[in-house]
């Protein structure tokens, strides 16, 4: 069977302190059947001189104003020939050059996977090999979703016509449009994921879903708004449940990572 195409969207908009490492991690990958986009929100600094850096390995580059993040997202997502799509946010990177390998072999050995996930690592901004939370998701069973569980988004790879089939990130939400995608693809539908027991990003501390207790409280609101929006009813404890997991990411011992 072919292997299968793998199409990595990277959003930008004002990235140039960042999207430099994003990029070199992307790519850096030894998987050959891939491709890369980065979609732009007509930055103002000199973002698309850094990506203008790399156009050659760089498969296709749109800059124009758009609604933010998740519009972005949903762009990139749309313009994807890739079998299988994943997002890395301009301030992440891959841990190393064989994450897009290991996220494909996953795919090719069993053609009924419909997604796959893996762990994230959290680090210091001012220095990314100072490990800070580590993100450990676990293998999905059912009902997780009802316990606060939730799979790291910019580690999860999903089939292009799971997209096409269940529809794009839901823009109506600002901080969890990720998780409702999530709880509609995995709780509701049923797609079938598979776990890659690794740590496959690392993701700067200070982005805007972990700054302020107001933002955080937002969220959370959002969160319950992700489950009526889909019709379903979450555990008597899912929304107290799911911000106390991140508190144990705080104790996990990541040392050995680096």
């Amino acid at each position: 069977m072919k292997p299968v195409k793998i199409s990595v969207v990277t959003i930008t908009y004002n990235s140039a302190a960042t999207v430099e490492d994003t990029i070199k991690s992307v790519v850096a990958q030894d998987y050959s059947n891939m491709e890369y986009l980065i979609v732009d929100g007509k930055s103002k600094d000199n973002t698309l001189s850094i990506v203008d850096k790399y156009k050659g390995k760089i498969s296709k580059v749109v800059s124009e104003r758009d609604g933010g993040l998740y519009f972005g997202l949903n762009k990139g997502l749309q313009l994807a020939s890739g079998d299988v799509v994943g997002a890395l946010h301009s301030d992440d990177m891959y841990m190393d050059n064989k994450v897009i390998s290991k996220i494909a072999a996953k795919f090719n050995e069993d053609p009924t996977i419909e997604g796959v996930y893996a762990d994230l690592v959290f680090v210091s901004r001012d220095d990314l090999n100072r490990p800070m939370r580590f993100w450990k998701a676990g293998e999905y069973e059912e009902g997780a979703f009802e316990k606060g569980w939730m799979p790291p988004h910019p580690t999860f790879f999903v089939r292009k016509e799971v997209y096409e089939k269940f529809g794009y990130i839901n823009t109506e939400l600002k901080l969890s449009a990720d998780y409702e995608l999530m709880l509609r693809l995995i709780h509701k539908h049923k797609i079938k994921v598979a776990y890659l027991p690794e740590t496959i990003v690392k993701m700067r501390m200070g982005g805007v879903s972990n700054t302020s207790f107001f933002v955080k409280l937002k969220a959370n609101i959002e969160d319950n708004i992700a489950w009526k929006l889909n019709k379903l009813k979450p555990g008597i404890f899912t929304r107290i449940r799911k911000p106390l997991r991140k508190i144990g990411q705080y104790f996990k011992r990541v040392s050995q990572m680096f």
